[in-house]
């Protein structure tokens, strides 16, 4: 994760955080108003911004994506949970270009190709599914809302965004700002790497933690299942200790996979 603190040096990539923030801002304010869960989450176009800056602009989009989501969480009201949303978009940003570096090879994100299409698709739901862990996670652990019902609506919202919206947006402008010589690896080559060992097994531990993450909080937080291993006084909603001892050792084998890509 090198890449996010070394960006900062480069007033170009600095620009390009402002750019992305100010994108994903000014598509989600004006959606606040159509909720999908009252209260709790609401109808998200603008969740196909961050993609399309992953593969344009880099690390740039990950920053943008954070404070972006936070700009809009202010006119949405603020809370304790926006912590999580804060890293959970730093990650949906961030995710997309990092993983595609590395399974993608030289092949462009715009090309049509049935393998580049599920790469895409691949990278898109990692990215999507690991956002949704870390705000469903945080907000069942502190006791706001059950796992469940933010998970799944997260996912949800992320794919659609990314399937419907993204692939058109980036085969408008992917190429003219390749063109322009604008992308991150342009600005910044040395953030331009491929496979290696590592960063596949990176890959890996995000797939395993990302997953046994969403699987577990959904069953623990539906009261579907609990490890016998645990007391009976966490057998009841909301959960939240259960949640902590069950769903954190996934959460952090997933982040150890993003530190290490």
């Amino acid at each position: 994760m090198n890449d996010l603190r070394s960006m900062w040096r480069e007033t170009q990539m600095v620009v390009l955080v402002a750019i992305s923030a100010a994108l994903y801002a000014a598509v989600l304010v004006p959606f606040k108003g159509v909720p999908l869960i009252p209260g709790v989450t609401e109808l998200r176009p603008a969740n196909a911004i961050p993609i399309v800056c992953s593969f344009l602009f880099g690390p740039a989009a990950a920053w943008g994506s954070a404070i972006g989501n936070m700009i809009g969480d202010f006119f949405g009201g603020v809370g304790p949970g926006d912590i999580f949303g804060f890293f959970a978009n730093l990650i949906y940003g961030y995710l997309p270009y990092k993983i595609w570096n590395i399974v993608g090879g030289n092949q462009s994100p715009v090309a049509r190709t049935p393998g580049v299409v599920v790469k895409y698709v691949i990278v898109c739901l990692m990215a999507s599914t690991l956002c949704a862990d870390f705000v469903a996670w945080g907000e069942n652990v502190i006791g706001i809302r059950p796992f469940w019902m933010l998970g799944n609506v997260i996912v949800l919202n992320n794919m659609v965004a990314a399937l419907a919206i993204s692939p058109f947006l980036l085969a408008a402008i992917y190429p003219r700002v390749k063109r322009g010589r604008m992308l991150y690896d342009d600005l910044m080559p040395s953030l331009k790497h491929g496979f290696s060992s590592r960063r596949m097994a990176g890959v890996v531990l995000i797939a395993i933690g990302e997953s046994g993450a969403w699987i577990l909080g959904n069953l623990i937080s539906t009261g579907y299942w609990l490890p016998a291993f645990l007391p009976h006084s966490m057998a009841r909603p909301p959960y939240d200790r259960a949640m902590a001892i069950v769903v954190s050792p996934m959460m952090a084998l997933a982040t150890l996979g993003v530190w290490i890509l």
